[in-house]
């Protein structure tokens, strides 16, 4: 579970986190959508420890992300936008070298690494230099990563961004049979069809506000998630 509770972020005078809270349970995807520089990867990078925040708490799983980093680190997965690996090492280095940090045991990472290099497609190009990949690569290297150590919580920023149609479909089965294991997915998306046919519940940021979160019925009622972004977008 992830819990939000009145967090500020500011930038000098801007706030870009104004005030925040939410929360996201055991079993859910939630989306979390708004325009660019409403805030939303300020909040994931609080929600993940990468950066503090001025007021409010964040838990996860019951544990504060300020107080207790590293035992919330341990619980959870994060996949940036941009991922940001350790280009010159090859891919298989740099996946074993996460299963170390998250104590993965060797019967249970060989099991996994395959499993998931398999399903993206990658397992004949781990050998290779990261930097020698394309940004989707680099992105399937990323979710393997996420994926191999089991996480009770999943964080994702813009997680479908440079994945082909193929690789799009089975990253939301993933999610799906996650969420039946109880695992806490929290996503953003500019996709909004995807989100809408994927999500239990979202959240709408706008300036660093939210201005709207909850089931998915509640939030769009008999309208599209579209036509309710746009509008709150005016």
């Amino acid at each position: 579970m992830i819990e939000i509770k009145k967090v500020t972020k500011k930038y000098g005078n801007n706030i870009a986190v104004n005030n925040v809270s939410f929360k996201v349970g055991d079993g859910e995807i939630f989306a979390f959508i708004g325009h660019n520089g409403a805030g939303k990867t300020t909040l994931i990078k609080c929600i993940t420890g990468i950066q503090e925040f001025d007021s409010g708490s964040i838990l996860i799983n019951g544990k504060s992300i300020k107080k207790n980093p590293v035992e919330c680190k341990k619980e959870m997965a994060f996949v940036p936008d941009n991922p940001e690996l350790y280009e010159q090492m090859k891919a298989i280095d740099y996946i074993n070298f996460i299963c170390d940090m998250y104590e993965v045991s060797e019967s249970d990472r060989t099991e996994r690494i395959i499993k998931y290099s398999k399903l993206f497609e990658m397992d004949d190009k781990l050998n290779d230099i990261i930097e020698s990949y394309s940004h989707g690569m680099k992105q399937k290297i990323a979710l393997i990563c996420a994926l191999v150590h089991e996480p009770k919580v999943l964080i994702m920023d813009e997680p479908f961004v440079g994945l082909d149609p193929k690789a799009v479909f089975d990253v939301k089965e993933i999610m799906k049979k996650l969420t039946k294991k109880g695992t806490t997915i929290f996503f953003s998306t500019h996709i909004l069809e995807v989100a809408e046919k994927l999500c239990s519940r979202v959240g709408i940021i706008k300036k660093g506000e939210l201005v709207s979160v909850g089931t998915m019925k509640e939030v769009k009622g008999d309208k599209s998630l579209e036509s309710v972004f746009l509008e709150l977008e005016d």
